[in-house]
């Protein structure tokens, strides 16, 4: 997937966002303008282009005061809408330096 394309669709506001990521949006105190913030200036970290209904990706970015994001994103190329899977502030604990996973 590119990251352009949800790009285009957050500055055209063609976005669905999942009840899972409204919840964990609200559970980490992230708005959405800077989850979108966080996607203008990301990268994808991953690519799942094999998930239903529609491939997504996690993209890595950073709020407005440079704290860590990771989004999910799927992308419906038909309809040209992006759907936020979920969105959280990632576990240092578990990423280096937030891009990678640490092996377990």
């Amino acid at each position: 997937m590119e990251i352009e394309r949800v790009v285009e669709a957050i500055g055209a506001k063609r976005i669905r966002i999942t009840d899972h990521a409204d919840e964990e949006a609200q559970a980490d105190k992230l708005k959405y303008e800077e989850v979108y913030f966080s996607v203008l200036n990301g990268e994808i970290i991953e690519d799942y282009p094999k998930d239903k209904p529609y491939p997504s990706c996690l993209i890595y970015g950073q709020t407005f005061a440079g704290e860590p994001v990771h989004s999910v994103w799927a992308y419906n190329k038909k309809t040209k809408w992006a759907v936020l899977i979920t969105v959280y502030r990632p576990d240092p604990e578990r990423w280096i330096d937030f891009k990678i996973r640490k092996k377990k």
